[in-house]
């Protein structure tokens, strides 16, 4: 008498019916990430709006001061230049930014687009705010880069506008075909 060894590592009543629960998991593992950074960038975006020091091209905790503290070390001092040149708007345009990119994410609406502009925003943050962080891994925005990539990636395929709109698509087509 032979004994078989399962080879499977869960129980086999979590596989029920269709798809099994790894795939449903693997389904939804970025989930998680994605309410994460997209609830963080409406927060950042919405926190600069309403700090009445941060829009200021000068002064304590204004994005002026801030570009000028962070200038000399950072990894491109002509970006810091450039947004120097207007920090007021500079400052607006990146709370606008991440506003729309975190909304962009939540709701899953050209997820891909908006996971590229919080990479885009993570990576000039890194390349001048965050650059002189020593070690390297002590910085927060160059993590937030990495996480921004599998958006730019895979977009968001469960419970967003974009699957929505793509299963609408693929039905419409099934339809006119059959």
């Amino acid at each position: 008498m032979t004994h078989s060894m399962r080879t499977d590592t869960y129980p086999p009543y979590l596989d029920g019916g269709g798809r099994g629960w790894r795939d449903t998991a693997a389904r939804y593992a970025l989930l998680p990430l994605r309410i994460f950074l997209g609830v963080t960038f409406v927060y950042a975006g919405l926190d600069k709006l309403t700090d009445p020091a941060f829009l200021k091209a000068s002064g304590a905790g204004s994005i002026g001061e801030t570009m000028r503290a962070v200038r000399d070390s950072s990894a491109i001092p002509a970006m810091v230049d450039l947004a120097l040149k207007s920090p007021v708007g500079f400052g607006y345009a990146m709370a606008f930014g991440e506003l729309a990119v975190g909304i962009g994410v939540l709701l899953g609406v050209l997820t891909r687009l908006a996971a590229l502009g919080g990479a885009l925003i993570s990576l000039s943050l890194w390349l001048t705010v965050s650059w002189a962080s020593d070690p390297y891994y002590l910085g927060n925005d160059l993590p937030y880069l990495m996480a921004w990539l599998p958006f730019v990636l895979a977009g968001a395929p469960v419970l967003s506008l974009d699957a929505a709109w793509h299963s609408r698509r693929r039905q419409r087509r099934a339809g006119s075909l059959g």
